[in-house]
């Protein structure tokens, strides 16, 4: 950056003690992959920045990470290619980076119960979106093998991303917890799928758990459409995308006083700086007996008469 205006230097210098260096400056340069790099970039957007800004703390990363290349720290620059998002809504594309837009508790039961009545064949998939707040890909990507029905968590290892098997956005495998109320919705469905996978001549059920009625891949741009649009309008609940049930289960749990720190293991976020950062307008407010205790602090308390002023 020594060939650029000293006030550029000066703000790039200021992006990378303010925004960068809190992220990333605990991690080797090793371990900073496309997937962390996306999730950062979809938090600031989210905590408002415009594209400009982002455009520009791109730019200082992708400075450093190519400094690191020339000095053979590591083999490749991987902030090369990604794509800012957009702040704005769009309805076609599976995820989108539009504000978070999620449902309350209220509308959230609505919704399973419409799918429930009307989808049945989906339900399976929209509670465990809903339970778990894993992403649509890892969904999609999702083998019985992954599932341990008797400690009740399932093994997120994959994701699915244009009919392509990849591994998870944040580049490494988790555990999900599972719900009394999933568990039991998964084992009955499990039944189901077998029944299908005979049916197909498959001898057992398909390797992936949800599955179009090929037991092939299912496309999330036709089962926004089909199924969840429809489910959305039939329970006369605005219109949002597929990715907000993934943000209504981290906002659901953690207005509930759930801990943070698990529900950021749980999303598979790379650290609690950026649940915090993406969810903190749901946080529970404090204890108000705790906080009324500052109206004491420094005060006098007022001294007792003893019995002999008293007379």
């Amino acid at each position: 950056m020594s060939t650029r205006k000293e006030s550029t230097v000066h703000d790039y210098e200021a992006l990378l003690k303010i925004h960068i260096l809190p992220v990333f400056g605990i991690l080797k340069l090793s371990e900073i992959n496309r997937g962390k790099l996306k999730d950062f970039f979809a938090a600031k957007t989210l905590e408002g920045y415009t594209r400009s800004s982002a455009s520009h703390m791109k730019a200082v990363i992708s400075n450093i990470l190519n400094n690191a290349v020339d000095n053979e720290i590591i083999p490749t620059n991987v902030s090369l290619g990604i794509k800012l998002p957009q702040k704005k809504k769009n309805w076609d594309e599976e995820e989108g980076d539009g504000a978070v837009d999620t449902l309350t508790a209220e509308e959230t039961n609505l919704f399973l119960e419409t799918v429930s009545e009307h989808f049945p064949k989906d339900y399976p998939l929209c509670l465990l979106l809903l339970r778990t707040g894993m992403r649509t890909g890892e969904a999609l990507a999702l083998r019985w093998g992954d599932i341990d029905f008797n400690r009740r968590f399932i093994h997120v290892q994959r994701g699915l991303s244009r009919k392509k098997i990849e591994t998870p956005k944040s580049g490494k495998s988790r555990h999900v917890d599972m719900s009394q109320q999933l568990a039991e919705t998964m084992t009955a469905y499990r039944t189901e799928c077998k029944k299908k996978g005979f049916a197909l001549g498959l001898g057992d059920a398909p390797e992936y758990v949800f599955t179009n009625e090929r037991g092939g891949f299912i496309a999330p741009s036709n089962w926004r459409k089909r199924v969840f649009w429809k489910a959305l309008e039939k329970a006369g609940l605005r219109r949002i995308r597929i990715h907000d049930l993934r943000h209504t289960y981290a906002t659901l749990r953690i207005s509930k006083g759930d801990s943070i720190t698990d529900v950021s293991n749980q999303l598979g976020h790379y650290s609690v700086k950026l649940t915090l950062d993406v969810y903190n307008h749901w946080l529970p407010g404090g204890n108000k007996d705790q906080v009324d205790g500052l109206d004491s602090l420094g005060t006098r308390k007022p001294e007792k008469k003893s019995a002999q002023n008293e007379g």
